[in-house]
């Protein structure tokens, strides 16, 4: 048996893309992962699809797990041989009770390593343009919690001692007692003028930030709807925030926008979503799936020599196709002397890294483009393959068949409803969504099929489609579209849902 072994990894404050590149790598080869309840469960699409997950979360009020219980979990799973990764928000030796569960693993003399993660005290400020330290205002910060354990006098706080530290003071978990310690530092000597902020919810898409005077700034919280998990900062450089606070004034920031995909192929739209300060709810209709039979598809590799065109209407066909020949013991060598169509960039960046570049791509990125564009070529009475999905329509196929082309379609890969898509779907419209994409008429019939084809559940929700193929399937289905992207490319439906929103 493989020797057992505990990482306890810091997952940095909300915004998954602050996991370190270490951190990335142990949760992708993780056996177990043991999170804490405010992680951005995005992280955990990183795991292996066979791997255990245990919500290992701690509620204020002493509800969920404790501690003793995470430690014996991790020092169990850890004794059967698996690598586990303890998944802990922040930095874990930063009141993360890193420390106790390192202490424990060590006494029962199970190896553990430490993957240091960004911690709240530094992030959570920077996303709200308050930098800690600044040549102007504080050479320094101290970082305090505003929670501490019960039973231990010893550890309560010395105001008297930190309100006379110099630079800025940053407060962690101190959300339930802002009130107390507020006037705890005014009673100890903090002028009542000196700024302040407090940032809820941190690095997320529901970040609330507010900022003012010390003796003033935990109403102002309250009034703006302020929560936990909260920071409290105290010092010259709170009066930055207002000038500086990047984060909230993203185009999409806060807004939640549904992603229709294969996962696979969420995560391109997801990522430009989240850089324009989006939280993308990633719900893939379609799972994309390797064929149970081969024989016709391999019988028309073996003979790709005897046609003229080979037509790509999309990435996964491409990989499927380029798959299927090195399985086959056949190389991109087969394609010399076929010429190759592309659809747009994603399927040409798709056989170029397979080492085959296209011969034609057109202007327009979808199939009626790409039939137009043969059709231009000369197509009448060449031989073309169309590799497809086991759902496609029959429009591109037949537009080449009207312009004399002899077209022979074969079945490269299927679509299937991913698992579980149904109760995510219902859970992200319960939640609510500002907008949902479509990037594809399949995600449209997809989506509506899902939802038993009541479109009256997205009422109210704003439709943003990739181009104007997508966008008429949707208005078939009866759904009112919002936005159509001028170009069908991922980017360009993102920045026009920006666009939508900011009016700009």
């Amino acid at each position: 048996m493989n020797e057992g072994r505990v990482y306890l990894v810091g997952a940095g404050p909300g915004d998954p893309e602050l996991l370190t590149l270490r951190g990335l790598r142990l949760l992708r080869n993780a056996d177990v992962v043991v999170h804490d309840r405010l992680i951005d469960m995005r992280l955990l699409d990183h795991c292996r699809p066979d791997v255990e997950l245990v919500d290992a979360g701690k509620f204020p009020g002493g509800r969920g797990q404790t501690q003793a219980n995470i430690s014996e979990l991790l020092i169990e799973r850890a004794g059967e041989g698996k690598r586990v990764v303890r998944l802990k928000g922040g930095d874990p030796f930063i009141f993360g009770r890193g420390g106790e569960e390192a202490e424990a693993l060590r006494n029962a003399r199970i190896p553990y390593e430490i993957s240091p993660g960004v911690t709240s005290a530094v992030a959570v400020p920077a996303y709200a343009g308050i930098p800690l330290t600044h040549r102007d205002h504080a050479s320094g910060f101290t970082v305090i919690t505003g929670n501490v354990a019960l039973g231990r006098p010893e550890m309560d706080t010395d105001w008297s001692a930190v309100a006379r530290m110099p630079g800025t003071l940053v407060i962690l978990m101190g959300w339930s007692r802002a009130e107390e310690i507020v006037s705890a530092l005014i009673a100890a000597g903090k002028p009542r003028d000196t700024p302040a902020a407090i940032v809820s919810r941190g690095a997320t898409a529901d970040q609330k930030s507010v900022s003012g005077r010390l003796d003033g700034i935990v109403i102002s919280a309250e009034r703006a709807g302020l929560g936990a998990p909260a920071v409290i900062v105290v010092g010259e450089v709170a009066r930055l925030h207002e000038r500086l606070n990047w984060y909230e004034e993203l185009p999409l920031f806060g807004r939640r926008i549904m992603v229709t995909r294969s996962r696979t192929q969420a995560s391109v739209l997801s990522a430009r979503l989240a850089e324009l300060g989006a939280y993308p709810v990633e719900i893939p209709t379609i799972e994309i799936r390797t064929l149970e039979d081969f024989t016709e598809l391999d019988s028309y590799l073996r003979k790709l020599s005897e046609f003229d065109w080979v037509a790509f209407t999309s990435a996964n066909a491409v990989s499927a196709v380029c798959g299927r020949l090195m399985e086959t013991g056949m190389d991109m060598r087969a394609f010399h002397p076929v010429k190759v169509a592309a659809v747009g960039r994603a399927t040409s960046s798709e056989l170029l890294n397979r080492g085959v570049r296209a011969d034609l791509m057109p202007d327009r990125a979808t199939s009626n483009g790409l039939a137009s564009a043969l059709v231009e070529y000369g197509v009448g009475g060449k031989r073309i393959l169309l590799p497809r999905s086991d759902i496609a329509t029959t429009q591109f196929p037949d537009s080449l068949r009207s312009n004399g082309a002899i077209v022979s379609e074969v079945e490269a890969y299927r679509t299937v409803t991913p698992d579980g898509a149904i109760t995510a779907l219902r859970e992200a419209i319960c939640q609510g969504v500002d907008a949902i994409t479509f990037t594809s008429s399949s995600t449209v019939t997809n989506l509506l099929r899902l939802l038993d084809h009541d479109v009256s559940l997205l009422s109210g929700v704003t439709v943003a489609c990739i181009g104007p193929v997508t966008a008429a399937t949707a208005s078939s289905y009866g759904l009112k579209v919002d936005i159509v992207s001028r170009v069908a490319a991922t980017y360009s439906l993102a920045d026009a849902i920006a666009e939508h929103f900011t009016g700009q």
